[in-house]
């Protein structure tokens, strides 16, 4: 068989010459270096493992510890095995036409591996006298009250009498904000080698929760195993190690043993801390009770005060009834700090006053513990200024707990639902669901959080929000019923509830993130006014009954994303007042009905759906806003003559690739007249510059995120963005679109030696302000001007550049080369930014000559770049009077950086007056730091005014030379990266 696939590969070389080549290749590369990666692995568990050995050895005879660099070391260690162990079964088994974007990812984690195993030899030894350990740090609020119960908890973890910790108390009492400020205090601490954070949440998942401690741990457990033999592997993992286990937020009764997790005693000295609203479930684990009590009076005074500002106090009247509003939270911090952001910025005493009363209202009769926080809560949501902005809150009790939704996700469900609308166009629209968001997380009903994505290979981070596992139980069971929501996410259904588990009246109903194998004939009497009905996330989902929605005439949205759907039934063409339509990721589907009568349809994801033709009667949507169709690799083309008709699109989603040429006509997107967003996938250069040269006067109109090349991927991280990936780009210059504000290159082949040479950058009509080269072989130079060139001629695109981030470029040397002139010009006048990370070439970073042109500078970040000597290249003649001067200089990272030697001239300084932190790590060349200390009035030296950390390894710091060194000692921090 393989002799057989071997022979078709080679034909198809022969066959379809060059990018074929490179493609196949790529594809046979994948599975060798796929299993690379696996032996470097395996080499870094052996070394990881051998040092673990020599350090049990010498804790045993004692008087030694470790070195800091190498705790980190096997920090990162554990951590990159737990990251690899999980990317490798994610790609296992992954599809071709992935293969090629993904090798390259494959390939910088072997060189990633490589490095640490580098790493690991440990020249200097690995113990030095005692000192703490460091570790990862749980970002959280800081304590108000509550200390005498960390104190306690404290206590136990230190000694010796108690294993089991169970720390119990009411929704928002502050369990998890203790838990997460003792496990920051223990990552300081020497005796346990490891500790453990798993949120468990609701309802208990043990195949999940096993997961989630091996990964920390650093181990893979075999999906394919009972829980009964994963936990029995789990087992023999944690008795390798010391450890501490938080579970966070346990609401069901389980047993250690069920898991995987060895009783805590005196002989293993383990801990494991539960939190939880339950005593019974505390007293079913045999934990140590601890109550975490509310708040004094004062303390809930000093947290009202911190979150809404003591300039509340200057209100004339004002300081009695805040008294007792903060008396009415009962010492719950997380009533108090929703409470106090809901009255942010309110002055006006009769605004308070009847407050007031209306908490008092919602508290007076409270019986039960859970009531007892929801309806102070609940008096938070009763003052959002309008139904809107409620409606949009319940919504977010929609997702999974503790789900992290970016806010562009969150947004489109909300326009879905016509929650915001009828504003003048979608960018309006995008603005009052931002609004509405800082809102939410003024008023502590929604919290801030980041989330990272992978695309084109590499991790990004997104703005998102999470709601508080409270707040989200306060709307699904407090105010949920009353608005018609029924919201069983997450509940590891098989199938719908049966007719008595219905909401009365339900018209928003949430089955997302179950494994439902089928749904009935019909839904009960109770449904008929449904609206809004959301499927996704059922992957065993394989068939919907033709009468299914036979009752449903009032459905406006319907989610069936991410199931094994193959076939929607007819009955579907009968929804006529369904706005919106959400198919994503449903690869199966190979038929879907005419959508001829569903006039009223605003919305059509398709993205990454299985049709192999457009639906028919697509074009009879003429209230249609948006339509996306991206990445549908069975979709051949889009016939001409419908996205003409299609004349409300606001935001359109395709691919032009070569393989499935899916608009035939391009001129029609031209023509759609209120298009705001533009996403679109080109195969090729020429492809992609017919349409920027085509249609430039059209594109100045919308939004747009472009991308060129086989990737199957979007960033959305501007407004008007360009990516180019895994391309041919050869002899023909890419030109760039106009408004173009980020431009991404990442892995071109055949590039020409510098960046004007690749892309046309003598175009005028541009406003780039973030550039990023990523993996080129052939790259040089960023800029390369002949003699006669100048800045305003050669590149006035880059007179405006705020970024530049080289990474990965093997041949890079120099970021502006001039043939026979001594003076480039000032050509990065405005730069803000330099990232170069990776690029082994490179000798000096900034030339002398450049040194005006970066007067702009806020951070030069290098990072990897093994032949790099100096930052700033020396004259000729090696005065003492040389001086640099960055004015807007406010970080510099130096890291890992071998052949480093000088930052500037033998003699020079640098002035940077604004500098804020300096990190410098794993230059071991480096003998001076030449950053001049500004002079006070009276001809003193003084650190700079703005300056807050200094970061560097202590024996690079004791041997490093810096004039007024003991000035700086007040903010240095050693770093063991």
């Amino acid at each position: 068989m393989a002799d057989i696939i071997g022979a078709i590969f080679g034909a198809l070389s022969c066959i379809c010459g060059t990018p074929t080549c490179n493609c196949i290749d790529q594809h046979r590369n994948f599975n060798d270096d796929v299993d690379e990666l696996r032996r470097k692995l395996d080499s870094l568990t052996s070394q990881k493992q051998d040092i673990e050995s020599r350090i049990q050895e010498a804790e045993a005879c004692g008087g030694q510890m470790v070195r800091q660099q190498v705790q980190e070391w096997l920090k990162q260690a554990k951590e990159i095995r737990v990251k690899l162990r999980a990317f490798l079964e994610e790609v296992q088994g992954v599809k071709w036409y992935k293969r090629a974007c993904l090798d390259r990812l494959v390939c910088r984690k072997i060189n990633m591996v490589k490095e640490m195993l580098d790493k690991g030899s440990f020249p200097e030894g690995i113990f030095i006298e005692k000192a703490p350990a460091h570790g990862n740090i749980i970002p959280t609020e800081n304590l108000v009250g509550e200390i005498s119960t960390k104190e306690e908890i404290w206590g136990y973890l230190m000694g010796d009498e108690v294993g089991m910790i169970g720390v119990c108390g009411i929704g928002g009492v502050g369990k998890t904000t203790i838990m997460e400020n003792l496990h920051n205090d223990l990552q300081r601490e020497t005796r346990f080698e490891k500790v453990i954070w798993v949120t468990v949440s609701h309802p208990l998942n043990v195949f999940k929760l096993q997961k989630k401690i091996a990964d920390a741990m650093g181990e893979r457990l075999r999906d394919d195993e009972e829980v009964k033999m994963r936990a029995a592997a789990l087992m023999e993992i944690m008795t390798r190690v010391r450890y501490v286990i938080i579970l966070d937020d346990v609401w069901q009764k389980f047993s250690l043993k069920e898991v995987g997790i060895p009783d805590p005693n005196v002989q293993n000295g383990c801990k494991v801390v539960v939190t939880s609203r339950s005593i019974e479930v505390c007293s079913y684990l045999r934990c140590k009770i601890v109550k975490v009590q509310p708040l004094s009076p004062e303390e809930s005074l000093k947290l009202f005060l911190d979150t809404i500002g003591d300039g509340v106090l200057e209100v004339p009247g004002l300081e009695e009834i805040l008294k007792l509003i903060v008396e009415e939270c009962a010492g719950l911090p997380l009533a108090i700090v929703v409470i106090a952001g809901s009255m942010r910025g309110v002055d006006d005493v009769n605004v308070w006053r009847n407050a007031l009363v209306e908490l008092r209202d919602r508290v007076r009769s409270v019986k039960d513990s859970n009531d007892e926080i929801f309806k102070r809560l609940r008096f938070s949501f009763d003052r959002l200024d309008s139904l809107e902005v409620k409606n949009c809150f319940l919504y977010c009790s929609f997702f999974q707990e503790d789900y992290v939704f970016t806010r562009r996700e969150l947004i489109e469900c909300w326009i879905d639902e016509g929650l915001i609308d009828g504003l003048p166009s979608r960018e309006a629209t995008y603005s009052r669901g931002h609004a509405i968001i800082d809102r939410l997380e003024k008023n502590f009903l929604l919290e801030k959080a980041s989330i990272s994505r992978i695309a084109y290979g590499f991790e990004f981070d997104y703005a998102a929000a999470k709601m508080h596992d409270v707040v989200r139980d306060m709307a699904i069971v407090g105010i949920g019923p009353e608005f018609g929501y029924m919201i069983k996410t997450g509940m590891n259904l098989v199938e719908l509830p049966n007719e008595h588990g219905w909401v009365k009246d339900t018209k928003k109903l949430s089955l997302m993130e179950n494994n439902i194998l089928k749904v009935p004939l019909s839904l009960p009497p109770k449904c008929l006014s449904l609206s809004t009905l959301i499927l996704s996330g059922n992957p065993h989902l394989s068939e919907i009954p033709e009468s299914f929605f036979g009752e449903m005439l009032g459905l406006r949205v319907l989610d069936l994303s991410s199931t094994a759907i193959e076939t929607l039934p007819n009955s579907i063409s009968k929804l006529e007042n369904l706005s919106a339509l959400r198919l994503q990721h449903f690869r199966k589907l190979k038929y879907l009905p005419s959508l001829a009568n569903l006039r009223g349809l605003k919305k059509l994801d398709l993205h990454e759906a299985g049709i192999e033709v457009v639906p028919q009667g697509m074009g009879m949507l003429i209230s249609l806003e948006y339509l996306d169709l991206l990445f549908c690799q069975n979709l051949k083309e889009i016939p001409t003559g419908i996205l003409p008709n299609l004349s409300s699109l606001q935001y359109l989603g395709v691919c032009c690739l070569q393989e499935t040429t899916i608009i035939r006509n391009l001129e029609e997107v031209a023509r759609l007249k209120k298009l705001e967003t533009l996403e679109c996938q080109f195969y090729g250069i020429q492809d992609f510059n017919y349409f920027v040269n085509k249609f430039k006067d059209f594109q100045s109109a919308i939004a747009y995120s472009l991308g060129v090349g086989t990737a199957r991927d979007m960033i959305r991280w501007s407004k008007y963005e360009l990516v180019i990936t895994q391309c041919e780009i050869g002899e023909e210059c890419v030109v760039l679109p106009n408004n173009l504000e980020d431009l991404w290159i990442i892995g071109g082949r055949n590039m020409r030696s510098s960046l004007n040479r690749t892309v046309m950058l003598e175009m005028e009509a541009n406003e780039l302000r973030r550039c990023r080269i990523w993996e080129s072989e052939e790259i040089e130079c960023v800029v390369e001007l002949d003699s006669s060139s100048s800045s305003s001629l050669c590149c006035p695109v880059l007179d405006k550049l705020e970024l530049l981030e080289l990474i990965t470029l093997p041949k890079l040397c120099e970021l502006v080369r001039v043939e026979g002139a001594a003076t480039p010009p000032p050509i990065f006048s405005n730069l803000k930014t330099l990232y170069i990370y990776y690029c082994s070439g490179m000798r000096k970073l900034l030339p002398l000559e450049l040194q005006q042109a970066f007067q702009n500078l806020e951070e030069i970040s290098v990072y990897m770049c093994r032949q790099m000597e100096e930052i700033i290249a020396s004259s000729d003649s090696d005065a003492s009077s040389d001086k640099f001067t960055f004015p807007k200089l406010r970080e510099l990272v130096l890291q890992n950086l071998p052949q480093l030697k000088s930052i500037c001239s033998a003699k020079g300084v640098m002035v940077c007056d604004s500098i804020e932190e300096i990190r410098i790590w794993g230059c071991r060349e480096l003998k001076r730091i030449p950053v001049q200390l500004p002079l006070l009035d009276n001809g003193q030296p003084s650190p700079p005014p703005r300056l807050k950390e200094i970061t560097i390894e202590k024996e690079r710091w004791e041997s490093v030379e810096w004039d007024h060194k003991n000035l700086l000692q007040p903010f240095l921090k050693y770093s063991f990266f």
